[in-house]
């Protein structure tokens, strides 16, 4: 049951604690990215909207300002205007969700408005992952199912579930962009006839799909960047090296862990003997963040973090945060400090339509859908 903490106010952090993060437990690293506050940003504002999720993976909002999520196990909850919760009926009879797979990205059509049509990714237990079109009911109750599957034959670990992917965005030309796993398998990043390690492009209304960039280990997050047209890629590494990419047609981002028929993972995130292999604008080092979903978050009310590109942390429990220049290159990073250890691990970080950040925990049981908003 999802539960609305009606009377729960909203979590008021204030931003000027700038100071290094909390010490690490025994046998942890130290982060590698400091907990800091970007000059002249407001304090924020984090209220539980919802609660009682079990793994949710993604979250959307609606023009008439509704957010549907999903829960990786299987499920679809609405979280109302008013304020109401009420889960979504879907056909999920043929989910495959098992360790790192099961129902993943979400996308709203851009014509949402008109048509309700809107886009999840997830494993099925016909032996592959799937983006299957759904239409909404006006109220909420349910989604129906009309494209299934818009796109099949994406690559499915059916021992394990690893390195599912599956992380969805809209370009700015309309394409459907489709973030893929290499599904543990040491060939899929840099064989152009596989659609694993790959970031597709895909038509929403045929289902043609086209690989855009390859050499990639999990995309687990997309973000566009308003204004510019560029579109960054996150990647969780090995035990190093996790990646902002900075995607462009036809790019190969230089993981290859193909060891001769297993799957080596001790080889570089970004192998600089691949011919041409694109280095990324950001990465991790060692220890690994375990990097997720992504967002620019834009608005003046926003003042200090005005245009950071916001990257959700697993295993170091926040949001880090980066500041980057009109190229594309990072000039500043940080971890938000209202989010940092303070709500567990996160998993998607989205801003909606209204202006608000949208954040989703994903510690396993009792996870929550959070808001978070400039404060004054």
């Amino acid at each position: 049951m999802r539960l609305l903490p009606g009377l729960v106010a909203a979590i008021l952090l204030t931003a000027g604690c700038s100071g290094a993060a909390s010490e690490p437990g025994p046998g942890a690293a130290a982060p590698s990215v400091p907990v800091a506050t970007p000059t002249g940003a407001p304090e924020l504002a984090v209220e539980v909207l919802a609660e009682g999720f079990e793994h949710p993976w993604d979250v959307v909002q609606a023009p008439d300002g509704t957010l549907l999520v999903d829960e990786r196990g299987g499920g679809f909850t609405a979280v109302l205007p008013d304020g109401a919760v009420r889960e979504v009926a879907a056909d999920l009879g043929d989910l495959f969700a098992e360790g790192e797979t099961g129902l993943m990205g979400l996308a709203l059509d851009p014509a949402f408005a008109d048509d309700r049509r809107l886009y999840s990714c997830q494993g099925a237990t016909s032996g592959e992952v799937q983006v299957i079109a759904w239409t909404v009911a006006d109220d909420w109750s349910g989604l129906t199912r009309t494209d299934d599957p818009l796109v099949g034959g994406l690559p499915l670990n059916e021992r394990s579930g690893r390195h599912g992917g599956c992380r969805l965005e809209f370009a700015p030309d309309g394409a459907l962009l489709i973030g893929t796993g290499d599904t543990a398998t040491g060939s899929a990043p840099q064989d152009p006839g596989s659609l694993g390690g790959k970031v597709l492009r895909a038509d929403p209304v045929t289902g043609e799909v086209t690989v855009w960039t390859s050499g990639h280990r999990n995309v687990q997050g997309l973000a566009v960047r308003p204004g510019s047209g560029q579109v960054f890629s996150v990647e969780h590494g090995p035990d190093r090296d996790d990646e902002v990419n900075l995607l462009a047609d036809g790019a190969n981002y230089g993981w290859d862990p193909d060891g001769g028929g297993s799957y080596d993972e001790s080889v570089p995130m970004t192998d600089p003997s691949i011919p041409g292999a694109v280095p990324a604008v950001w990465s991790s080092g060692q220890p690994t963040l375990a990097t997720s979903g992504a967002t620019f978050v834009t608005g003046e009310q926003w003042r200090g973090y005005d245009g950071l590109l916001l990257v959700a942390l697993l295993k170091d429990q926040g949001v880090l945060a980066l500041r980057l220049d009109d190229a594309g290159a990072v000039v500043e990073q940080f971890q938000v400090p209202e989010l940092d250890d303070a709500y567990g691990r996160i998993r998607t970080v989205q801003q909606g339509d209204d202006g608000a950040l949208y954040a989703l925990t994903d510690n396993g049981d009792g996870d929550r859908l959070l808001r978070i908003t400039p404060r004054g």
